[in-house]
């Protein structure tokens, strides 16, 4: 239930009042029985308690799977020399 805030307009006093949503607004000053008129609020701000937010709060849309690489993605082989072409002659 909201807070509103309302201002006398016979004497100045402006007080606040808890009440719900779908009460009627006052319209008698509690202090000198004058015509009251609401005031328009900011409202409240946001309030965040706990330790915070996290990644884990909230539903992954996309869900991260692991694919196998195809042939084609592969790195090519290191193609080696066989040691019958290699020519180790140290002269």
């Amino acid at each position: 239930m909201p807070t509103y805030e309302y201002k006398c307009l016979g004497c100045g006093f402006i007080f606040e009042q808890f009440q719900s949503m779908k009460d009627e607004p006052l319209k008698i000053c509690p202090e000198c029985n004058g015509d009251v008129k609401r005031l328009i609020g900011a409202g409240a701000g946001p309030i965040f308690k706990g330790g915070g937010f996290y990644q884990t709060d909230y539903k992954n849309s996309s869900k991260k799977t692991s694919k196998s690489i195809s042939d084609k993605q592969k790195p090519a082989e290191s193609t080696t020399i066989s040691d019958s072409k290699v020519n180790t002659n140290k002269n």
